[in-house]
């Protein structure tokens, strides 16, 4: 059997919206919603082009159970031209959030990211979730399945290493892992976490949940999260319908593949001033 017809009973219906205004915000009827989810996706200032690519790709995604928004996670602005050019990015699009901490793949922007939340953030939301910005989230799977999931003490992503279906050993992947609001309160108040900030920043989180006895609630989304096709070993493997997460889009014949796949621009509707 392979992995398409493992999951050929799965439906998955995903509705796609426009953003409703400048930020990149996620809504449906609100008596349907069930659930919250924020998503920071951490990347570098510089990296302008891949914000704004994004933000297309996210931007005409929904979910009718859950409201998600996603937001753009750096560090400190280290040049003129950044805080100019930044600066008209949040005026016109409110999506970024900037960290006090100095920008750093493994010393402890993650645990900045995760800690600051609940204090900087205007709401509480049920899930919080770390991605890369060489992933590609899709919205609405990603939602349905959490939705069977518990609200406290998950631990939800990819397991390390790659060939463990286990859940409960080790730690996931940093293409995109997620926890409830608890676990991310407990990461800012506790002195386990702030004690162990340097080293891989994924490896890390699932070491302080460890030491902490936290998230008893655990669940590895394989097969439908996983590295690009050909791209890292037994992490990786075709594309599925039923995908959740794609990792390791380093290339734009990469991005090409993937959203042809999913057919993202099926919704276009004719119009007399374009054609495609």
């Amino acid at each position: 059997m392979n992995l398409t017809e493992k999951f050929s009973d799965i439906r998955v219906k995903s509705p796609l919206v426009a953003s409703p205004d400048n930020t990149i915000i996620f809504q449906k009827t609100p008596s349907h919603v069930q659930f919250s989810l924020f998503i920071g996706i951490l990347t570098r200032p510089d990296k302008y082009d891949r914000r704004h690519f994004l933000r297309l790709v996210y931007g005409i995604q929904s979910s009718p159970i859950a409201n998600i928004d996603v937001k753009f996670i750096f560090c400190n602005l280290t040049k003129p031209e950044q805080r100019v050019f930044i600066t008209l990015e949040i005026m016109r699009f409110n999506d970024i959030i900037i960290l006090n901490c100095s920008e750093n793949m493994n010393s402890g922007k993650t645990y900045t990211y995760f800690s600051s939340i609940p204090r900087i953030l205007s709401r509480r939301y049920d899930y919080v979730m770390k991605a890369d910005d060489d992933v590609f989230i899709r919205l609405a799977p990603l939602a349905l399945s959490l939705e069977p999931l518990p609200r406290i003490d998950l631990y939800y992503g990819f397991v390390i290493p790659c060939a463990s279906m286990n859940p409960s050993i080790d730690y996931m992947s940093g293409m995109g892992f997620l926890l409830s609001w608890d676990l991310v309160e407990w990461i800012g108040n506790s002195d386990i976490p702030a004690n162990d900030t340097y080293g891989p920043e994924d490896k890390l989180v699932g070491k302080w949940l460890n030491m902490g006895n936290k998230a008893k609630n655990r669940f590895s989304n394989k097969p439908a999260m996983y590295d690009y096709p050909g791209t890292n070993g037994r992490c990786s493997h075709e594309l599925i319908p039923q995908t959740v997460a794609v990792h390791r889009l380093k290339q734009w014949d990469q991005w090409l593949h993937v959203l042809n796949f999913f057919n993202v621009t099926k919704e276009l509707k004719y119009s007399n001033l374009y054609s495609i």
